[in-house]
């Protein structure tokens, strides 16, 4: 069904959900994943601690060495269940388009996302990652949420 999958990761607890929940898809199915995570370009006019304290130089090199933390750990967890796992750090202003762009590069035919599932004014408000990639890629998205994520982690 699914050969290539896409995870994108932030390195967080919730999108560690989603990243675990990916793999064990990828060794179910046989199918290869694509861990991604993206960051933001250095801008010279910043509100961002990261940015404002840094160099541009100091800034990408934080970022990278934060970025291949995240992807190693992640690629670490596939090949403890046996999935060939590529990573792919990205750098763009918009995370969703840096996702959409790696999938449809990568030849991915499944993206698999985390959500906090907020509904209402609050969803609307944030305008979530998942929410921009559900809206605007033709690639299939499966999303793994906070409270669905929580729930089966209490009955196993």
């Amino acid at each position: 069904m699914y050969r290539k999958i896409l995870v994108a990761t932030d390195g967080s607890a919730l999108s560690d959900l989603a990243v675990s929940h990916a793999i064990a898809l990828a060794a179910a199915l046989r199918a290869r994943l694509v861990i991604l995570t993206a960051t933001e370009p250095f801008h010279l006019l910043s509100t961002e601690a990261d940015q404002i304290a840094d160099t541009e130089e100091d800034y990408r090199r934080h970022m990278q060495v934060r970025a291949d933390r995240i992807l190693e750990a992640a690629a670490q967890k596939a090949a403890a269940s046996g999935v060939e796992a590529a990573r792919v750090h990205a750098e763009g202003n918009n995370a969703y388009d840096a996702i959409i762009d790696t999938a449809e590069r990568e030849l991915c035919d499944l993206l698999v996302m985390a959500s906090h599932g907020r509904r209402g004014l609050s969803a609307v408000m944030l305008g979530s990652q998942t929410t921009k990639v559900l809206t605007h890629s033709s690639i299939p998205v499966l999303v793994v949420r906070a409270e669905g994520a929580a729930a089966e982690a209490t009955a196993a």
